[in-house]
């Protein structure tokens, strides 16, 4: 059995005869519980529509996809009912741009995921609570996103990615705006929680600044993964 997340064959195919464009040819993948890999990529490679088809935005051709022990997609269809709750539940995403509602106190934030859920309002809050004191953002839970720093919002999007103990994480450029220490700090930050949560973090990322941490990286081209040794370099 495949634990964490499991990519078999592939592919993703746009139009249909002469006009069909593969985007995803053959891509292959294995990200374990507790590991951190990189997926680097030019656009135009296939790295967002593959990030697209991981996420269940869109769907893939052909290839097959497993989350722990459960097969999500194979023949051509997906083998989860509810495509809404396999997003909600078993994939977080940390993006760019830390989209937190502008409305919501940071704690609400976080706790929101586990609540739509259907998990009560004070063991979601204990929950999200649990996460800003790991993630050490804990002393800003009653603010507005709009009174924090950008690296405090990056932290409260980390999160919420992770509140809902989804077994992947698809980051995607999570330290693009940052300088050096702060991107570095995400990367320890992803690290510790793939570890202390057993998760499968993959950090879609072009950032020189982090890409030496990884022990190991996908590249993608042409719609097509390779495998290498990362340099695994130490972050602290």
């Amino acid at each position: 059995m495949h634990h964490g997340i499991h990519i078999e064959h592939l592919s993703k195919r746009y139009g249909q005869g002469d006009t069909a464009v593969l985007a995803l040819k053959d891509v292959n993948m294995h990200v374990a519980p507790g590991e951190v890999v990189g997926l680097i990529g030019p656009s135009g490679s296939g790295k967002s529509t593959l990030l697209k088809c991981l996420g269940a935005v869109i769907d893939p051709t052909s290839g097959r996809m497993t989350l722990g022990e459960e097969t999500i997609f194979n023949d051509g269809r997906w083998q989860v009912r509810d495509l809404r709750a396999l997003r909600r539940d078993k994939i977080g995403f940390v993006f760019q741009a830390p989209y937190l509602i502008p409305f919501l106190n940071v704690i609400d934030n976080v706790a929101l995921l586990p609540m739509l859920a259907g998990m009560p309002d004070a063991p979601a809050r204990a929950q999200a609570l649990e996460l800003l004191t790991a993630l050490d953002v804990q002393h800003r839970a009653q603010a507005m996103p709009s009174q924090l720093s950008g690296g405090e919002q990056q932290r409260v999007a980390i999160a919420r990615g992770l509140v809902n103990r989804p077994p992947v994480i698809l980051a995607d450029e999570p330290t693009a705006p940052l300088d050096s220490e702060r991107a570095l700090a995400v990367v320890r930050i992803l690290n510790a929680m793939a570890q202390q949560y057993q998760t499968a973090i993959i950090v879609v990322t072009h950032d020189e600044k982090i890409i030496p941490t990884f022990k190991r990286i996908y590249h993608i081209r042409d719609g097509v993964t390779h495998e290498e040794a990362g340099e695994g370099r130490s972050f602290e």
